[in-house]
């Protein structure tokens, strides 16, 4: 049985680890073998990149910060996504090919062409997509709760993440059949209600197509 791909999107302080791990238990609950994982990440090469791009001591040009995330990419999908679906899992991924295109693409005004052929070239794109959708006040009052230090995408301007959240929203327009945007303004109860019912009713219409 073919396995499932599942990814939550979305700018700083949207809730994405917490709803992630939410999802992944209430599939799990249902008897179904989940993998969790996360980008930049999921595969030993690409935890390496991930370190490289998140502790800042490097000022990437655009285009570069687009290429090592897709290089960290080709390894996470080579060694962890695609084994996973083969053996009829279903992955759970903390961001995907939407966060680099919304990343870098709008809030790093790269060139949003050259990534969506990056895209293509990956050659895999999620059956769903989950857009947690934060207001700018609750994003901040929740990453000053977190408490730990701010990685480099943290610590850009507000104008950088007001693009950011932007493109997240024009990404899911241009692919309502992919996508479903969520109000993560809530609490995590409700938060979490809301993602297994845009599960659920997508797993009903992928049912009956």
């Amino acid at each position: 049985m073919a396995g499932r791909f599942i990814t939550l999107e979305g700018g700083e302080g949207a809730g994405k680890s917490t709803q992630l791990r939410l999802l992944a238990d209430a599939l799990c609950a249902r008897g179904l073998p989940v993998l969790r994982t996360r980008e930049p990440g999921g595969a030993p090469g690409a935890e390496l990149l991930r370190g490289v791009l998140l502790d800042g001591a490097v000022e990437w040009s655009p285009l570069a910060e687009t290429l090592l995330h897709f290089a960290a990419r080709a390894e996470h999908v080579a060694k962890t996504i695609r084994p996973a679906l083969a053996a009829g899992m279903w992955v759970v991924c903390d961001r995907f090919t939407d966060s680099t295109l919304a990343y870098q693409g709008y809030g790093q005004q790269a060139d949003r062409h050259a990534i969506e052929a990056l895209i293509a070239m990956v050659g895999l794109l999620p059956d769903l997509t989950l857009v947690l959708d934060v207001s700018e006040p609750v994003a901040a009052e929740r990453l000053r709760r977190r408490g730990s230090a701010a990685d480099r995408y943290e610590r850009l301007d507000p104008g950088f993440h007001a693009r950011v959240n932007a493109g997240f929203l024009a990404i899911a327009r241009s692919a309502p059949q992919r996508c479903v945007v969520i109000d993560a303004n809530g609490n995590e109860a409700a938060v979490h209600a809301a993602i297994l019912a845009a599960v659920s009713a997508w797993e009903g219409t992928s049912a009956r197509d």
